[in-house]
């Protein structure tokens, strides 16, 4: 699924392209994915001019002279491409968005778990990567709070958009479990933990993203953070802090790399 840094990568790429360019037609070849799609075609789209490109968590809102924003989610298999109208329809394509420069937003998504509408953002918590997002923030949060600190790390309601990937990279880095009760967590801890959440979606974004399983960039292209991933995907082999075997457990429905060793 892509994560934070993959769809910041796509919203510098949209940002690149779409602001200008105005919708000339709209045509939809699949009812639904995660949510309808035929409210498109209905809902004045038609002349409208993109203005700027939102992200939050992993959300993209793609702004509109008239105030409003296509929603977009790409869900576990989404991809968005512009392209030439010489390009043929892929068989997952299911949006054509044709804009007045000749070119066509392609919205493609195989599972059909994505989002495309006209809608505000959801109500998420703060960026990771803002001011907003402090140790003290953390560490006020997770007072009281039991379970999982993953689950809890990656709870769209305490901070959004920090998903599985750089979840389990963050509290390797931080030398925390995954399973440890978020209200265990010193203080100081809490803000080890923000310093290497925002450290590891920083590198991510600066590399591209960390291509896996279906994700791709607007122009194809693939992101390269894969490669500097310590221990997710890593099981079984050992650890590179300490050399002990990197376990894996199912937390919260999700497959969790750690080290059994440093990871207290």
């Amino acid at each position: 699924m892509p994560e934070l840094p993959e769809v910041e990568c796509v919203r510098r790429a949209l940002a690149g392209v779409l602001p200008g360019e105005v919708i000339g037609k709209v045509e939809v070849f699949t009812p639904a994915m995660r949510t309808p799609l035929e409210p498109l075609l209905s809902a004045g789209l038609e002349g409208r001019r993109f203005t700027e490109v939102l992200r939050r968590g992993r959300y993209l809102r793609l702004m509109l002279d008239d105030g409003r924003g296509l929603l977009a989610h790409l869900g576990m298999s989404g991809v968005i491409r512009v392209e030439s109208g010489s390009v043929p329809r892929r068989k997952h394509e299911h949006v054509f968005l044709h804009l007045a420069g000749g070119g066509i937003f392609r919205f493609e998504c195989p599972r059909r778990f994505s989002i495309l509408e006209v809608g505000d953002f959801p109500e998420l918590g703060p960026e990771p990567l803002t001011d907003d997002f402090d140790g003290g923030y953390f560490y006020r949060m997770s007072r009281g709070r039991q379970g999982a600190l993953k689950n809890f790390l990656m709870d769209n309601h305490i901070v959004t958009g920090v998903g599985n990937i750089y979840a389990t990279e963050a509290l390797w880095m931080a030398g925390l479990s995954p399973e440890r009760a978020p209200d265990s967590v010193s203080k100081r801890k809490c803000g080890e933990l923000v310093r290497t959440v925002k450290e590891v979606l920083q590198s991510a974004i600066e590399a591209g993203g960390s291509t896996l399983h279906d994700y791709r960039h607007v122009d194809g292209s693939e992101g390269q953070f894969a490669v500097q991933l310590q221990v997710y995907g890593r099981a079984g082999e050992p650890c590179p802090r300490c050399g002990a075997v990197i376990g894996k457990k199912n937390i919260g429905g999700r497959g969790s790399a750690f080290c059994p060793r440093c990871q207290k």
